[in-house]
């Protein structure tokens, strides 16, 4: 009988924590990025960052999407790699802008 009654708090906990499981594991692999792009942004300096990593990550990210069309899997891995994809994109040309600025600068200087 107490196991009845506890039910009305198990079930909305249980899909709370569930929900938070999946939005930590979309989310859990950009959380690392936030700081590289703030501190990239702000230094307009990309040379600590491997543009050879965000190429891993895209090619291994859409082969996952590829294979979600043959064999479905959980949707927070779906998910994760679409944010992930995006995540890298963003990093990607954040790095170009940021390289071509310092070379056109370089490249300026050197003329003179």
């Amino acid at each position: 009988m107490e196991a009845e009654g506890l039910d009305w708090l198990l079930v909305p906990l249980h899909q709370l924590v569930s929900w938070g499981a999946a939005g930590a594991m979309v989310f859990g692999g950009v959380v690392p990025y936030i700081p590289q792009y703030r501190d990239i942004r702000r230094t307009q300096n990309a040379e600590g960052f491997s543009t050879y990593v965000c190429l891993v990550l895209l090619v291994a990210n859409i082969l996952r999407i590829l294979f979600w069309f043959g064999r479905h899997f959980e949707s927070p891995l779906l998910w994760q790699s679409i944010v992930m994809i995006l995540t890298m994109l963003l990093m990607l040309k954040l790095c170009t802008e940021v390289r071509v600025t310092n070379e056109l600068n370089v490249k300026r200087r050197f003329f003179a």
